[in-house]
């Protein structure tokens, strides 16, 4: 097939096209620079020079392939429904990458113990509000001849491809720690985030792309761990014995800015994959303590 891609030669649309294009398909990535094309082309891919704010340069692309993949932003609306309406009527797939952060539960640090599993109703935090209804109109989208996917990715971890071959918390979490020498987690750091390793969730998108119908939503996971677990393994790997501490949620506003802050970093985001593997995924990567203590983090910043 020929597909248009969002984000190619980002962290998870360059390993999504990357996969792709080695099961036999032409993927076609959008491209904001001469760097970003590079990128696309050592993937195999075809560079098409735009941002989501082009709406011409989008749609005259959705139309000429085959299926679209939209794993650029997950809250871009302007993107996303120009690329629905070029796709209405047409009945070809358009998966949209999410994000489990829609969820997510500010609690400064504290538990929460409420768990989503994809038929979970969801009332988002005003911050993923407008998130929330992206997805309903996307999921709708089956109604004007689309057939609509999402993707919505827990904390991914493990090495990916683009410009920056790693998700955000981790890498945030490591360098805290090295600044400090000891890890740090927000407040009792008892907040937990489910996680998926970038292999499987590459896995997932290739099933959902084949097997997934109209409407489908997956979220990916394969295992969960609190901020102070977390903290706790960097420690450990970065030889601090692991020992961890706890840093005030006005101070983790200035490392990282409000939002960061108080909705990824000491929220909850706790779902469960059920639909997924109800398709047929089985998650296989190492975990996240077996990638911080041995893999792609061991020596991360140096």
């Amino acid at each position: 097939m020929k597909i248009f891609c969002t984000g190619a030669s980002g962290y998870i649309g360059g390993s999504v096209a990357a996969k792709l294009v080695t099961a036999g398909h032409e993927v076609i990535g959008l491209s904001r620079s001469e760097t970003a094309d590079e990128m696309i082309r050592q993937i195999g891919a075809t560079p098409l020079r735009g941002s989501l704010d082009d709406r011409d340069i989008l749609q005259a692309a959705a139309r000429d392939a085959d299926m679209v993949v939209n794993s650029a932003h997950a809250d871009h609306v302007g993107a996303a429904e120009a690329l629905l309406e070029a796709l209405e009527g047409s009945g070809k797939k358009f998966v949209h990458t999410s994000g489990s952060s829609l969820v997510g539960q500010r609690t400064q640090g504290k538990l929460s113990e409420e768990i989503f599993d994809e038929d979970t109703p969801v009332s988002p935090s005003p911050a993923r509000v407008a998130r929330v209804a992206l997805n309903k109109t996307i999921l709708a989208s089956k109604e004007r001849g689309v057939h609509p996917i999402i993707v919505c990715p827990s904390l991914i971890y493990g090495l990916g491809l683009g410009a920056d071959p790693h998700s955000m918390q981790v890498p945030w979490m490591i360098e805290l720690a090295r600044k400090f020498g000891v890890g740090k987690h927000i407040g009792a750091g008892e907040n937990i985030w489910s996680n998926v390793h970038m292999s499987d969730l590459v896995d997932l998108y290739l099933l959902a792309i084949e097997k997934a119908p109209a409407g489908g939503f997956y979220y990916a996971e394969n295992g969960e761990m609190s901020m102070k677990e977390l903290a706790e393994n960097i420690s450990r790997m970065l030889g601090f014995d692991g020992k961890a501490e706890a840093i005030s949620m006005a101070d983790a506003e200035a490392e990282w800015g409000e939002g960061p802050a108080n909705d990824t970093m000491a929220s909850n985001s706790r779902v469960r994959g059920v639909a997924g593997r109800a398709l047929g995924w089985a998650p296989s990567a190492p975990s996240l303590m077996e990638e911080i203590e041995k893999g792609c983090y061991v020596g991360f910043g140096k």
